[in-house]
């Protein structure tokens, strides 16, 4: 087992990676030239033009993983010897199934690429933002409906459940979206997002078969090696943003796989599983609610951009941002590490973990009243 989760680590992370901490360096010398700068303005943390189109290196870390990957398995499959010679015996087993979803997965990424290329577009012409959510939901719709993608929510009616799914998709492309307001943030979050996601599937077995979900691991895998080329480039102080065309695509990705993701079955024993992605994608979605609401409240368009993240409101009450993006960091890990232990609990135990989740959210609440406070005395 341990071989096998080192073997797939290897093949996974490490060239999305290499791919990207390389293509994000290129990016990021031409950015200038391909007009793809964020200047700064009134509603902007950096005070100097910083690069933009860093997005585009996570989408070729993921791409260009998934070609290797495919071309290695098509030869493997029709080499026994070879991959006899080169792969572990224990995942030799998994090579027909894995090349018989590649076409599955190319599906996927094209969905993705139309999301990325969207978002490119956004960074160079600042699109109104009418086209571009209806892009999302049409792109949205297009992998539920062709590829069968459902929530695992048990809802007897599957118009339902399709609908929810393609919500599902559109919040997590917008909610990447929103929080990519400080170096490192976003990003950083996804990687944590994507490494707790694909352990709970490595050691949480899918519920009928009793085998861990490598598939849908690997996807989480290659998109976590491909951030962690990103957030080369990307720690503070960034040197590249990863901007519109990588949000909208780590959103996208990591919601793809929350639905290809089986959590437990209709008759299992723990059917409080289903809840652990909103566990594991809690501050993402607090951001992005929180965001909208404040927005509402204040007569303001929830898509007009502003200052009123979860993180300019922590750096409101003195934090620096490091500070507040750190803080946001070890939230994230509270709620996820809640969400590894729902398929191996009892009713009572999940109903701990979920209260877990809501009192973090509510102590963040609470923390960031403070800020509403502080500016009424001042």
């Amino acid at each position: 087992m341990i071989l096998s989760l080192i073997a797939t680590f290897l093949v996974t992370a490490v060239p999305a990676f290499l791919i990207s901490v390389f293509s994000v360096g290129v990016i990021k010398r031409s950015a200038g030239a391909l007009g793809l700068l964020d200047k700064p303005n009134a509603r902007k943390v950096h005070t100097t033009p910083i690069p933009l189109g860093g997005g585009i290196g996570i989408w070729l870390g993921v791409v260009g993983t998934f070609a290797i990957g495919t071309v290695a398995l098509w030869i493997f499959t029709r080499n026994n010897e070879l991959a006899q010679a080169i792969v572990p015996s224990n995942l030799i087993e998994h090579m027909p199934g894995l090349l018989t979803k590649a076409f599955q997965i190319w599906i996927l990424i094209a969905g993705g690429s139309v999301l990325a290329l969207l978002g490119l577009m956004d960074d160079r012409f600042s699109l109104p933002w009418q086209p571009r959510l209806g892009i999302e939901f049409a792109v949205a719709a297009f992998v539920v409906y062709w590829q069968n993608l459902q929530l695992t929510a048990f809802i007897a009616y599957p118009g339902l459940t399709g609908f929810l799914s393609v919500v599902w998709i559109v919040m997590l492309i917008n909610s990447f979206n929103m929080l990519d307001n400080m170096d490192a943030l976003s990003g950083g979050v996804a990687t944590i997002i994507c490494a707790m996601l694909a352990l709970m599937l490595i050691i949480n077995p899918e519920s009928t078969r009793g085998q861990p979900q490598l598939f849908v691991a690997a996807m989480l895998l290659v998109l976590m090696g491909a951030l962690l080329g990103f957030l080369k480039h990307n720690w503070p102080p960034a040197s590249i943003f990863m901007g519109d065309a990588g949000s909208y695509f780590v959103g996208y990705w990591i919601a793809i796989a929350t639905l290809l993701s089986t959590y437990t079955g209709a008759r299992s024993e723990t059917p409080h599983a289903v809840l652990a992605p909103l566990c594991v994608l809690a501050i993402p979605l607090y951001d992005m609610l929180s965001v909208i609401w404040i927005r509402i409240r204040e007569g303001r368009s929830p898509f007009q951009a502003d200052k009123r993240h979860f993180s300019h409101r922590l750096v409101d009450m003195g934090m620096t941002k490091k500070q507040a993006v750190v803080t946001i960091y070890l939230a994230t890990i509270t709620c996820s590490l809640g969400a590894l232990l729902l398929p191996r609990t009892d009713m009572w135990g999940a109903l701990i973990v979920l209260a877990i989740v809501v009192c973090m959210l509510g102590l963040v609440a609470v923390l960031e009243s403070l800020t509403g406070t502080s500016k009424t005395q001042s």
